[in-house]
Parts: structure tokens; sequence; C-alpha cells
């Protein structure tokens, strides 16, 4: 015990009664009221922290690879004949190409917060949960409806191949191999920071590109059966210029011959593999799409036409003016807009979707790019889009719109020339009373028959009894394309090294031009994919590489 100061006396023991003694001996009852104080305050920090952890999605929130000796991650498949395609290896990245990017939700976007969207696997808040939603969906399908972004594509679909039915976990049993970095959602939290460098933008992907590169199996194929989600426009990954705009992650060393599912990608890129947006439709099983198909045939729809957009006033002469000024002419009668300006058609969807289920027909203009995702819920919706711009959909989802020389196309849009109708030559609303009711109706019938290829089911086994969604669709393709690249490298003799399928250098005569499409690319609708019956053998896109110089650049976003 420390000596006491010289200059302080000793205190002398307090009296009792005093203060410090009562202190000391505190009475039952306030021992009690202290203890439920404390009680009560600990339930409501508990209770805080509940409600905070609801709003964020976890960390891990998508099943962890499971570890057996098993061939199928997902157990034994009962018929062998629904993996007769080929088997998937899922990668098990590490988490920050991933995981930590959905546990950082809240940065991720500067104008609103993208954690709600990030929950359900990417399909965000049931729309149950969403007043204004529950409203127009009705009661039978409202289970199978969400409040969906049009950006978490990565997400969706790589919960739905952690479960998938002809996942493997045995990589040397693998046609393909699937990639789940989510760059979209890496590159969307460095777009519009005032701050944000190249470098922030890059960053990820050459780590991302390095760690790739040090797989077996990457290595051995140089990526050719390798694939990977882009949830994102495709221009948001090709940057040009030394400080343009996005990453420039596809065109980075080792990215060469990935395939890419794309929201919207460059048609003059062989590998990009244009996908549809995700619409708040993610049917359970077929019974939910047949029900929601025969909802929307029965609806009277008081609109000719549909318009859900808003005028840009830094776009000098956009074409969004004349359509608004289009559904003025026309008269309340025929035609109904919905102001999207701010977030206000993103934050329940309810006001887009009732304007599309009361319309016939809806405009579908360009926007930031060629594609809107307003053109799939038009569709969802069981109406007839009007394109103005053909990269908007025939040439940009040949795998799930059919188009091509047949006028296929015809069977479900309308085309109309836009610069004639910027000059006042025809108007919408004449060429929309042009169409009979009788092939209005086809029409309709025909885009109702296309909604299992253009929506992403919520269930793991796929929608079942023999209907195929987007992803479906998408699988099979990228599994046949691998096929036939694996069968053109085994019958022709090729120099050894590793193989790199790349896009045609444009303006280049050294690569071979992409094979002619037949408009539908293997995809019939109510069937599944038929065989593509392109003769140009896979191996004229594969080049041996001799050095990891970056990709040519290509012609800017604008030219058309």
């Amino acid at each position: 015990m420390p000596p006491e100061s010289p200059t302080s006396p000793a205190k002398p023991p307090s009296p009792p009664g005093s203060p410090t003694n009562a202190a000391a001996a505190p009475s039952p009852v306030s021992s009690v009221l202290r203890a439920t104080v404390l009680f009560v305050a600990f339930l409501a920090l508990q209770l805080v922290l509940f409600k905070s952890l609801l709003r964020f999605p976890s960390s891990r929130f998508l099943p962890a690879p499971r570890r057996s000796n098993s061939t199928w991650a997902n157990g034994a498949v009962d018929d062998a004949e629904e993996c007769k395609a080929g088997l998937i290896y899922v990668y098990d990245l590490p988490q920050e190409f991933n995981h930590d990017l959905v546990g950082q939700c809240e940065r991720l976007w500067p104008w609103y917060s993208f954690c709600p969207y990030l929950t359900n696997g990417g399909l965000g808040r049931p729309a149950a949960e969403i007043p204004a939603l529950a409203t127009v969906v009705p009661n039978a399908s409202l289970p199978n409806w969400y409040n969906t972004d049009q950006f978490p594509l990565e997400v969706i679909v790589h919960r739905r191949l952690l479960s998938h039915r002809c996942r493997t976990i045995d990589p040397s049993l693998a046609t393909a191999f699937y990639v789940p970095f989510y760059a979209g959602l890496d590159v969307g939290s460095h777009l519009w920071g005032p701050n944000s460098t190249v470098a922030d933008r890059d960053r990820a992907g050459v780590r991302l590109l390095r760690w790739l590169r040090g797989q077996p199996f990457f290595r051995k194929s140089g990526g050719w059966d390798h694939f990977i989600t882009l949830g994102r426009i495709t221009w948001d990954f090709r940057r040009y210029g030394g400080d343009g705009w996005g990453t420039n992650f596809v065109l980075m060393p080792g990215m060469e011959n990935v395939t890419r599912l794309v929201i919207e990608g460059d048609r003059l890129d062989p590998l990009d593999v244009g996908v549809p947006y995700p619409t708040g439709f993610h049917p359970r099983a077929a019974g939910n799409v047949r029900s929601w198909q025969r909802h929307v045939l029965s609806l009277e729809r008081s609109r000719l036409f549909g318009f859900a957009g808003a005028p840009r006033s830094g776009f000098r002469d956009d074409f969004r003016d004349v359509l608004l000024e289009e559904c003025e002419d026309a008269g309340s009668a025929y035609c109904r807009a919905v102001d999207c300006r701010g977030t206000r058609c993103n934050d329940n969807g309810a006001a887009v979707m009732s304007l599309f289920l009361d319309s016939r027909f809806c405009l579908q203009p360009r926007g930031d790019s060629f594609t809107r995702r307003s053109m799939f819920d038009c569709m969802v919706a069981g109406a007839v889009p009007v394109l103005f711009w053909r990269r908007t959909a025939y040439d940009a989802y040949r795998w799930f719109l059919p188009a091509g020389p047949g006028g296929e196309e015809a069977e479900w849009s309308v085309f109309i020339d836009r610069q004639a109708l910027r000059v006042g030559n025809v108007s919408v609303r004449e060429v929309l009373e042009g169409y009979s009711e009788r092939r209005v109706r086809r029409m309709r019938e025909r885009v109702v028959e296309m909604i299992p290829r253009m929506v992403y089911g919520s269930s793991a086994d796929g929608l079942g009894d023999g209907m195929e969604d987007a992803l479906d669709v998408a699988l099979s393709g990228v599994l046949k394309r691998f096929r036939r690249r694996r069968w053109s490298i085994a019958h022709e003799e090729r120099p050894p090294g590793r193989l790199a399928a790349g896009p045609p250098r444009r303006g280049s005569s050294e690569t071979t031009a992409p094979p002619s499409s037949n408009g539908k690319n293997g995809s019939v609708i109510g069937q599944r994919a038929s065989r593509d019956k392109s003769t140009v053998a896979a191996s004229a896109y594969i080049k041996t590489v001799l050095s990891e110089s970056p990709a040519s650049r290509s012609r800017s976003l604008q030219q058309s």
C-alpha cells in the first residue's frame, strides 16, 4: 500500500448513516428497480440491433460450397438426362470478390441503400411487404413477385448455380467453370465517387484475374470453358481512353476467351451474350408462370399504348421528349405516361407495372444505353414492345428473343422508324391503330408465350415441367458453345500452348468474322434450344496467346 502524502491528512471513517455508507448498502427496493431498468435497456438494445441486421444482407448470405466425396454438390441426379449437356463447377473465390461486396451494400450506390435489393439472394424484398406492389399483383401471384433492382444479376445467378442440380465439386468432370465475381457491384461503387480513380475501378478485376490465372483448369484451357455474369451493361467494363468511364475489366489480359453473360452486350463481340435484365417476377414453378400468363392475357386494357420514362434536359434532341409529345397528342384515352424522374420508378416498380398491365403496347426507346429494363417489364406484363432501335432487342438478345431475316420479330414487336417519327411523317397512334384487334391479340399471345425465357425463377431446381427460364436458356447456350469448342479442338491439329478465344479485332483482317446468325440462335419458344446450324468451326475463334497485351479498342458506344 503506497504511503500517504504528507500534505493530505488521513480521512476519518464515515459515521454510520452517512451517504457513503448508505450507497454501500443499497435497499432491496432500489436494487430491484435498477435491475429492471438495466434489463429493459438490454432488451431494447437487442431489438434495435436485430432490426438493423434485417436491413443488411449477411456477408455469408449464400450457402457455402459443400465439401464431400460425392461428384454431385447438391445430391445425386435422379435422371442422368438432366445433366447430359454437362456439369458446372463453381469457383469458391476469396470473399473480397463477392461476399464482402454484399456486406458493403450501404456504399455500393450513392443515391440510396442497395441493401434491401440484395436480400433474398438478390431478388429483393417480397412484393407482399410493399403495399403499392401488393395492390397491382393478384394474390395468387404475389409470392412470386419481389422488388428487384435492375443490377443484381451476379448475385441471382451465383445463388442459383450453388444449388444447381448439375453442379459438380470435381473440376475434372466439369464442362463449364463459373467465376462468381460481382464485377458490377464492385465497379458500381466507384463510378460516381468524387475521389474515385481508374486504379480504384480496376483494382478488383486485376486481383481477380491474377487469382484466376493461378488455377490449374484455367491455365489448362486459357479460359475458353469459363464464364462469368456481368450485372451492368458491357460499356461499364470497357473503358476507352486513359480516364474514361468504367473499368477495363473485359479488355484485361486473362479475359480474352471468357464468355460473359451480360444484361446488355456488345453485338460485335461474340463473347458477350446478352441476357434479360432481372424483373420483379421470380416464379417458383411452371404452374406459377402459367397462372400469371392467364392473368395478363385476361386483362381488359384501357390504353392503346403507354410510356414510362422522363425527359433528360442534359441531352440535346432527346428522343424521349418526342415520345412524351406523341403520348400527349394521342390524348389520355389512348396513352398514359409515367414520370420516372429520380428514383420514382425504381422504389417499388408498382407504377410501371400498373401502366404496362393496362396498355396493349409500350414504347421502348433507348436509355443511357440501347436497352432499358423497362422492355422486359413491358413484356412480362403482356404488352407488345414498340422499338425504335434494332439494337434495343433484335441484335442484342438472340438466345432469347427471336429475330432474323424471316421477320420473326414482327410476331412479338412493332418497329417504327425514329427519324420519320421525329420529323412528323408518322405518328405512334396512327401506326398502332393500323393493327387489327385480331393481330394485336396474336402478338400479345406471342409475347406472353415468351415470358418464361425472360424471367429468373426463384427455385434452385428451376421451373420444372419442361419449362426453361432465362438462366436455363443461358446455361444451355453456354454448355453447347463449350462442347462445340471442345469437339473442334479435339478434331483439329493445333499448336500446343495456352489458347484464348477473343472477340474479332474490329477493322482487322487477321480474325474470322462471327458466324452468321439464323436469328433465333438456338432459342425456340416452348421447346428446348435447337442445335446451332452454323458450319463455322468453333476453333475459328481460338488463337494462341503470345503475350498479354491489352485487347484492342472498340468503336464508341454512340456508333450504331
